[in-house]
């Protein structure tokens, strides 16, 4: 922030941190858990991905906005994060072919944003003491209560989020003459995801996660995928119910991020809420079968109670994060089941585990041979 400017925005954290700035977005005020993403790319992917529905972003990276905007790469149709907080935000992007501005885009969709906090100072504080409840606000007039409302905001574990982003009702993506037909359940699914999945000559449709039973499984399918999405998944009691009544179909069943946690939750196993998340691009992971590493692409303020996954376990574990050891895979062992917790499909992020929608589709052209009992 210039120094000899005056802030017209500021990040009040409920712990009493105060961060100012100048607002780039909106004016008025926004409330949300804030959490940072180290990612040095990807900033428009990031804003539209449905699982930061409820969330203050905080961008690690010092330049936003200087590439503007392509439509083709937003995840969802709008801005889902609940507002920005970055150190330098860019008014006129230098990309060729972009087709708008990133402030002309966050003007559209009515978000809240602050450039000039100094956010190294703000993401270690964030590292350190935790993901923080927080207000994004233009008025700095009373910024003592604006603190108490702060201290106020329910807290991120307990809270379901998914069924804010979900579609509405279903749809279809693909050529219907596909080789393969494949059931999303959507907890906030990412568009590349989708993508991935017709790439690789699927036909998918698209559900809602309130579906009804009848709806879901009228429609026939080889398998199904369970999405990445927003919120605790310990708060989703009746989307874990369903996910059990999906995998004792037989059928093939692949989880990402939230879904992975769902289907987790479903064996018996608890999750918890992290200190303070893995959100970024280049955090890296073990396949324990191959022993070899792969650079992901994360976004989970949740995970997996790590425990004893033996050869005699139900569950497997596949993938283990490097850096603290939390779950990132699992399989089941008598069932053609698999998660991740990371996004195979990246946008933004390395392509290093787009080999998992191959072994989904190996999965799906063994279910035609051969019948499961789960």
């Amino acid at each position: 922030m210039n120094i000899f400017q005056k802030p017209t925005a500021a990040v009040v954290l409920e712990d009493g941190h105060v961060f100012f700035g100048h607002s780039v977005g909106i004016e008025g005020e926004v409330a949300g858990e804030l959490c940072f993403n180290t990612g040095m790319t990807g900033y428009q992917e990031i804003f539209t991905d449905p699982s930061y529905f409820g969330q203050i972003m905080v961008m690690a990276s010092v330049h936003i906005g200087n590439y503007g905007v392509r439509f083709e790469e937003s995840e969802s149709d709008h801005i889902r994060i609940n507002g920005l907080v970055c150190r330098n935000f860019t008014v006129k992007g230098s990309r060729p072919g972009k087709d708008t501005e990133l402030y002309e885009f966050f003007a559209n969709s009515r978000t809240v944003a602050v450039s000039g906090v100094d956010t190294r100072a703000l993401v270690q504080h964030l590292r350190d003491h935790g993901a923080k409840n927080a207000i994004l606000t233009t008025d700095l007039t009373n910024l003592k209560e604006v603190k108490s409302r702060a201290q106020a905001i329910p807290s991120m574990a307990g809270m379901e989020l998914s069924s804010k982003v979900t579609c509405r009702e279903a749809y279809s993506l693909g050529d219907e003459k596909a080789t393969y037909r494949v059931a999303v359940l959507d907890l906030g699914v990412k568009k590349n995801i989708l993508r991935c999945l017709v790439e690789r000559d699927v036909f998918v449709r698209v559900f809602p996660m309130n579906v009804s039973t009848e709806e879901f499984f009228s429609w026939a399918c080889d398998g199904y995928l369970i999405s990445n999405g927003p919120g605790d998944p310990a708060a989703m009691p009746q989307t874990t119910a369903f996910v059990q009544q999906i995998i004792q179909t037989g059928k093939p069943v692949f989880g990402i991020c939230l879904g992975h946690q769902i289907i987790a939750l479903s064996q018996g196993l608890e999750t918890y809420k992290m200190h303070h998340g893995h959100r970024g691009i280049n955090h890296p992971v073990i396949n324990t079968a191959t022993k070899k590493g792969e650079i992901t692409s994360q976004n989970h303020g949740f995970a997996v109670k790590n425990q004893s996954f033996g050869p005699s376990a139900s569950l497997l574990l596949t993938h283990s994060h490097l850096n603290d050891g939390t779950v990132a895979g699992l399989r089941l062992s008598d069932c053609p089941v698999f998660s991740v917790q990371y996004h195979p499909e990246a946008a933004p992020g390395p392509h290093d585990s787009r080999y998992l929608f191959d072994e989904f589709i190996n999965l799906l052209n063994q279910h035609k041979k051969d019948e499961y009992n789960c």
